[in-house]
């Protein structure tokens, strides 16, 4: 099968198109998978350069978000069979195989049938991002109740989902954006407030927008200064989520005057620990947010897509920061 294997630590160009043999079933519970198109995420090009979370696993292959058809099902597996239609997130981070490929393994446990109203390339774009968001915003907040609700980078790949999930929970929603036509596509999503924040302090229009309160829920997807000023931008007892690490200059004084709650989100968590529950639970979020889509109440907007071939050139995309929405890779997306 034709792959792209990350062959060293380093720049786009230790993406590599080669041969490797078709991946076998394992485990009872496997599903052997024909990905028909892979998602590209800010975190696979972070893996590139700085190297991947297990041991001696070079030359890996790729890439957490896939969308594809079974085609083989172990002797244990009871939700699906040859011929579904499956999205999912796994793998990629040097422990198993990834998608950046045209088959690889997923354990029934993980996978959900793919939302009917999406196409693969649409679903290969939506998992993890969809349960970064909801994770951050129904897990770790006080999501709801008409709290006001920040999301740092709305028109990104996590924050575009993030501005749904808000909306769709009856939060009025601002979000920072970089441009006019990222202002009229989170306008499009639900979101109250666009913050042009090269134009404006966003601090100071988050404060102006809650009438001097602040805001009570804010998401962090950008980290470093972002972080440290957002705590400014928040209310009395507000919640604050980071995607990030906050490095040791952060001042905390802000935070605990306010009785702030700080939460971390990181949904790569239950893949590096081993944990079942941690893991089914991405499962019940997929199944919810398939519904929503379905629905039409929610959307996943992929701006660019690539031939699996050209993966290193969609890297060099996605670190660039600007996009909107997500990045795709296409294997097979017949539909």
């Amino acid at each position: 099968m034709k792959a792209v294997v990350m062959t060293a630590t380093g720049g786009p160009e230790v993406l590599e198109l080669r041969d490797l043999p078709e991946p076998e079933i394992t485990r009872d519970t496997q599903l052997k998978v024909k990905v028909k198109a892979a998602g590209v995420n800010p975190v696979d090009t972070k893996i590139r350069r700085k190297g991947l979370f297990y041991p001696n696993a070079l030359p890996a292959v790729l890439g957490l978000d896939g969308a594809g058809v079974v085609v083989e099902a172990g002797p244990a597996v009871t939700r699906f069979q040859p011929g579904d239609a499956v999205w999912y997130c796994n793998g990629g981070l040097g422990g198993e195989p990834g998608n950046y490929a045209e088959y690889t393994l997923v354990d029934e446990a993980v996978a959900q049938p793919k939302p009917e109203s999406l196409s693969f390339v649409e679903a290969a774009a939506a998992p993890l991002v969809l349960i970064t968001a909801w994770e951050a915003l129904h897990d770790r907040t006080r999501v709801g109740m008409d709290r006001s609700v920040l999301i740092i980078g709305g028109a990104g790949g996590v924050g575009h989902v993030a501005v749904q999930l808000a909306r769709f929970a009856e939060c009025p929603v601002a979000a920072t954006v970089g441009s006019e036509e990222k202002a009229e596509f989170v306008r499009g999503l639900g979101a109250e407030r666009p913050i042009l924040y090269r134009r404006e302090d966003f601090v100071a229009a988050a404060r102006e927008w809650t009438d001097g309160r602040g805001v009570d829920i804010a998401l962090d997807t950008m980290g470093d200064e972002i972080f440290q000023r957002l705590m400014d931008a928040m209310g009395f007892y507000g919640d604050l989520v980071t995607l990030l690490q906050p490095g040791p200059q952060v001042d905390w004084s802000a935070a605990r005057k306010k009785n702030l709650r700080i939460a971390f989100e990181l949904m790569l968590t239950p893949m590096l620990e081993d944990l079942p529950t941690a893991r089914a639970h991405h499962g019940e979020i997929l199944e919810y947010c398939g519904r929503l889509l379905d629905k039409g109440e929610m959307r996943i907007h992929v701006s660019h897509t690539f031939p699996l071939e050209a993966a290193a050139e969609a890297h060099r995309l996605v670190e660039t920061g600007h996009t909107m929405g997500k990045v795709v890779l296409t294997i097979d997306p017949d539909s």
